[in-house]
């Protein structure tokens, strides 16, 4: 799986995606260990905020929106099932970090959000996120619902053909999780290529 933009020209509304990509890679490098940031630009405007309402389908295929998570934090990825190695790798840590986080665990809500809903069904995101144990919340919903999703987090992703069949496609998209706060505030990117370890030490630090 690629995490860069697909070779080859695009049409004209994949560079939005892109922007938020860039933005996303931005974040990460400046604001990772922080809890919080305002980032502003020459005129001293400030830049597009992070997170936003959402509403999916869970993997009993209920309704979930944003508000069910009032009071927790969210730590929010967004990947794919069919991921060869990005997704389970970084799912694999966050695992590792729930149950290195103690008494904060509770307080956490990892969310994994499918940017693949045409394959990726509330039963196969269910599935996919069991396999990392019982902390992590696998969501889908329609395209133009995940499609939603992913500009309020300004996640860039795209479909990447391999064939001429109808699964024959991979989905580029960027990897970075989102720590979100108890009243869904954006506090803080966390990098998606660190060890549990690691990736618990960042939470412990944002967490109160």
């Amino acid at each position: 799986m690629s995490t860069t933009t697909p070779k080859g020209p695009k049409p004209d509304n994949a560079m939005p995606r892109l922007v938020y990509a860039l933005i996303g890679v931005l974040l990460a490098v400046l604001l990772v260990g922080t809890g919080g940031f305002l980032w502003l630009d020459n005129n001293h405007r400030a830049m597009p905020t992070i997170g936003g309402p959402f509403a999916l389908e869970n993997g009993d295929g209920k309704p979930v929106t944003d508000k069910d998570f009032r009071g927790r934090y969210m730590l929010v990825y967004f990947g794919y099932t069919f991921c060869p190695d990005v997704c389970p790798t970084t799912l694999t840590a966050v695992a590792d970090a729930m149950d290195k986080l103690g008494a904060k665990a509770s307080k956490v809500q990892p969310l994994f959000i499918t940017v693949d809903p045409k394959r990726d069904t509330p039963a196969v995101v269910k599935q996919y996120a069991s396999a990392f144990g019982t902390t992590i919340q696998g969501l889908t919903g329609t395209p133009d619902e995940i499609a939603q999703a992913a500009k309020e987090y300004r996640v860039y992703y795209a479909e990447h053909r391999t064939g001429p069949g109808p699964d024959d496609y991979s989905m580029d998209h960027s990897s970075i999780l989102y720590l979100m706060g108890p009243d869904g505030s954006f506090i803080a990117p966390i990098r998606a290529d660190q060890s549990g370890d690691e990736m618990a030490a960042a939470i412990a630090r944002l967490v109160s």
